[in-house]
């Protein structure tokens, strides 16, 4: 007797059948399934915008990202130095850049009022960006 046979049956009857559902991996994977719907639960459900807030918000993002792709270019120099794939010239010129990217960035944080670590910013399940 198929599943929806058994149920018409017992729906003539007046029962309802219970039903179990059964995950792969047993109890581990349900346990991981509750350890991981109880974290994205912690998560809050609404933004708090501010309009007073807007503008240091979109900065904070802005150089956050920012500060992601300058980092991402150091390591990628590095990389290329480690290779021997830049000329003297080339590290030399890099490294001033570089430089030059990493001191603006500290002003333009102090400028709109954040820090370094405001920048980190908390990708919820993904953890943090740098």
């Amino acid at each position: 007797m198929g599943t929806q046979q058994l149920c018409s049956v017992m729906d003539m009857v007046g029962q309802t059948p219970e039903v179990q559902i059964e995950l792969e991996g047993g109890e581990r994977a349900a346990s991981e399934f509750e350890a991981e719907l109880s974290r994205l639960q912690a998560l809050p459900r609404r933004v708090n915008a501010q309009p007073d807030d807007a503008g240091t918000g979109l900065a904070k993002l802005v150089l956050s990202l920012i500060e992601f792709l300058r980092q991402l270019l150091e390591r990628q120099a590095v990389r290329r130095m480690d290779a021997g794939d830049l000329s003297e010239e080339d590290v030399e010129r890099m490294g001033l850049t570089l430089m030059q990217l990493e001191q603006k960035m500290s002003e333009l944080t102090q400028q709109f009022g954040l820090s370094p670590q405001d920048l980190n910013l908390d990708l919820g399940p993904l953890g943090r960006l740098l």
